[in-house]
């Protein structure tokens, strides 16, 4: 069974069950997160507890941090009282947080300036996958510090790929979010079609699941439609936060991204009426509204 020092920060909804697999897998976690019951909750499973990220990286000599966007990152590893006040030369920090590239990039220089290892490994597969370590991890650094780090990883996830230098971990989480919400959409309007024609949507879903319209999206997605299900595994306003990360990351690089501007817009739409924490799978109501049925409706 592997063991060692890690530091966690970033308790949510989906560093939480991470956090606990780490443990579980015999690694031995400081943690630390803005919200203090998080910590508490963490700590009662058998984790060390920490006041800041300059703790964590005092304590630990690998960093795993796991929270929201760029923005949380940034302050997280670069900020007052954050990971790079605390690490030293040798030290590794992990960022498993869904952010933007060109962030990434940045959090890498001031890694390296300081003698600290960098990976970016952004993480899909939901509150589900993070619970069952069965995450599909995307990295992006140094294949040395990759290759010394994965079975760290395995500890999270089931399909491990490093697919490029700084930042090519978060491009790659972009595309398979792009993906992803496309998938999303196409089912809603599909399902709300068939309703709306009269035929039970679970009919259609079972009749169209094992040919080529099946995905891992229509298994996971279909079904939450289908029964009004919208309790969140990754909520509307993160999807909303990815495809923004997206689409700056499209026009930087002069590449036209039509489909998720569209479905961003949905969005968009959807958080004006209070639905941002809601599951994705709850584009479809944009389309539900639309044609004024509900697919789990009688």
């Amino acid at each position: 069974m592997p063991s060692g020092e890690v530091g966690f920060i970033g308790l949510g909804i989906m560093g939480r069950p991470m956090a606990r697999n780490l443990m579980k897998a015999g690694y031995s976690l400081t943690v630390y997160d803005v919200v203090g019951s998080a910590i508490e909750e963490v700590v009662g499973d058998g984790a060390k507890p920490a006041s800041s990220a300059a703790e964590v990286a005092a304590a630990t000599p690998t960093i795993i941090t796991m929270v929201p966007d760029s923005a949380d990152s940034e302050a997280a590893i670069l900020g007052d009282n954050g990971v790079l006040e605390g690490a030293s030369a040798g030290s590794v920090v992990i960022d498993m947080s869904s952010i933007a590239p060109a962030s990434s990039q940045k959090i890498a220089a001031a890694c390296e300036a300081q003698g600290v290892a960098f990976l970016d490994a952004p993480v899909s597969g939901g509150e589900p996958g993070a619970i069952s370590a069965t995450l599909a991890i995307m990295v992006g650094g140094k294949k040395d510090v990759f290759d010394a780090h994965l079975g760290l990883l395995e500890a999270m996830g089931s399909s491990i790929v490093l697919c490029g230098d700084y930042g090519a971990g978060n491009t790659t989480k972009l595309a398979n979010q792009i993906m992803v919400a496309a998938n999303i959409e196409a089912v809603g309007e599909a399902l709300t079609l068939a309703k709306k024609a009269g035929l039970d949507p679970n009919v259609v879903f079972n009749a169209v699941k094992g040919g080529l319209a099946g995905s891992n999206v229509l298994n996971a997605k279909g079904p939450m439609m289908i029964e009004g299900d919208f309790n969140p595994g990754f909520r509307i306003v993160l999807h909303h936060k990815d495809l923004n990360n997206a689409l700056l990351t499209a026009k930087e690089l002069g590449v036209g991204l039509p489909v998720t501007s569209l479905v961003q817009q949905m969005i968009v739409s959807l958080m004006n009426e209070g639905k941002g924490n809601a599951d994705h799978s709850a584009i479809a109501n944009f389309i539900e509204d639309m044609a004024g049925v509900t697919i789990s409706g009688d």
